[in-house]
């Protein structure tokens, strides 16, 4: 009875989800694109193979999901990729990573008709969402057609979490539904248990195992190049209302550093940029070229080139952790060698910000005149930038594995013979 309640109030809803798409298609295109794809309506494909369903949310999750995608193609060569995502940047990711080695689409949004007409028209033998993707219908309809999902890089929050108990007549038949979740730590583990995945094992963080694009860091090493010995601090998928903060972190750090800010969703390029001229200062975009010896503040405003900022910089602050939004992965960050300054809000991603913190390629910061004093401090002190690289580096090293962990774990549905 919930989910047939769930289900009305979706479709009164559509006339609302089919204005706010083509709002967003304002400033993004890209939302009115394939518009009939998100209901379940898709073109001829070509080629019968077999199919590998995997569902990335948007950018973080397609290139979280990129290891286990390719070892995917490269264990059961008689199976294709279908890579779902609900964002026009997530399937810009899944094109500048994959190319045409994936089938790619949008997941239809989940009214009851929409899921039927996906799995219908894709067949796949397998799913596996990434991280945390519970929409009740199509997880009901993935378990009456005996097709087995699974969550890869599952990841479920104490915030989360109690979210989902509130509705737990809705949302626990969908966690029932699961064939099985790959947990990212054991307190996601725990939590996903309780919430009601009936088989669960820790694999780890995939993003461990995400290979850094040699290009990227070549660009990041040739910006440093240009720039030279100037302290370059970045400011990294910055979520609104931080940007004041950290503008506030750059006028109390002063001197020449230069400071990068790049914001998480690239609609909120022009609404930082004014922050910034609000400032009385005007900033250079990534897009009109490379910072002078008399630029302080750097915008980049382009997307796919988070390595070469990380490669760049001399010390990255994560955004989404000022203020409690739970924060955005510092792996990337870590793995580039980059000593990483978070907030206290880091709750999405808790046990890889503790593993950080606890080792030394991390420290927390409070506020925005915490934030400037750290940034002073390791502008001051280059061992200390030094060491802080050196711990990130072991500690990205150290948590590698999780792509094979994984994968023996999802495996077993698929066919044998086609493999």
């Amino acid at each position: 009875m919930l989910r047939r309640l769930y289900s009305c109030l979706l479709y009164l809803a559509l006339p609302l989800v089919i204005v706010r798409l083509y709002w967003r298609g304002r400033a993004q295109p890209g939302y009115r694109m394939h518009f009939w794809e998100r209901l379940g309506f898709y073109a001829p494909r070509a080629g019968k193979r077999p199919l590998i369903w995997v569902h990335a949310v948007s950018v973080g999750e397609t290139r979280a999901a990129e290891p286990l995608v390719r070892a995917l193609c490269a264990r059961f060569p008689g199976y294709r990729v279908l890579l779902t995502c609900m964002t026009p940047t997530g399937r810009e990711a899944g094109q500048q990573v994959f190319g045409r080695r994936v089938l790619q689409a949008y997941l239809p949004y989940d009214y009851p008709g929409a899921v039927e007409r996906f799995i219908d028209h894709f067949r796949p033998r397998l799913g596996i969402l990434m991280e945390t993707e519970i929409w009740p219908n199509l997880l009901a309809t993935c378990h009456q057609r005996g097709l087995a999902v699974y969550l890869a890089n599952a990841r479920l929050s104490a915030h989360s979490a109690a979210g989902y108990s509130r509705f737990g007549g809705l949302s626990r038949p969908a966690f029932q539904a699961l064939a099985g979740a790959a947990a990212q730590t054991a307190a996601d583990a725990d939590r996903l248990r309780e919430a009601g995945v009936t088989r669960v094992t820790v694999c780890g963080n995939l993003k461990f195992d995400v290979s850094l694009p040699a290009d990227k860091q070549a660009i990041g090493a040739q910006w440093r190049d240009v720039i030279g010995d100037r302290l370059v601090w970045l400011a990294a998928s910055t979520r609104e209302g931080e940007e004041e903060m950290i503008l506030d972190a750059w006028q109390a750090v002063g001197g020449d550093a230069l400071l990068v800010i790049v914001p998480r969703h690239p609609q909120r390029f022009n609404v930082v940029a004014q922050a910034i001229l609000r400032r009385g200062q005007r900033p250079l975009r990534r897009s009109e070229g490379m910072p002078g010896a008399k630029t302080r503040i750097w915008l980049g405003d382009s997307m796919g080139e988070m390595v070469a900022y990380y490669t760049l910089a001399d010390v990255a602050f994560i955004g989404g952790s000022l203020l409690p939004l739970g924060g955005q992965n510092l792996i990337e960050a870590a793995a580039c060698g980059c000593p990483v300054l978070v907030g206290p809000h880091t709750f999405n991603f808790a046990q890889a910000t503790e593993d950080a913190l606890a080792v030394g390629a991390a420290r927390r910061v409070t506020s925005a005149e915490t934030l400037a004093a750290e940034v002073r401090e390791l502008q001051a002190d280059a061992g200390a930038r030094s060491a802080m690289r050196e711990a990130a580096l072991g500690f990205a090293a150290t948590h590698r594995g999780a792509t094979a962990r994984t994968l023996d774990f999802i495996a077993p549905p698929l066919d044998p013979a086609e493999r």
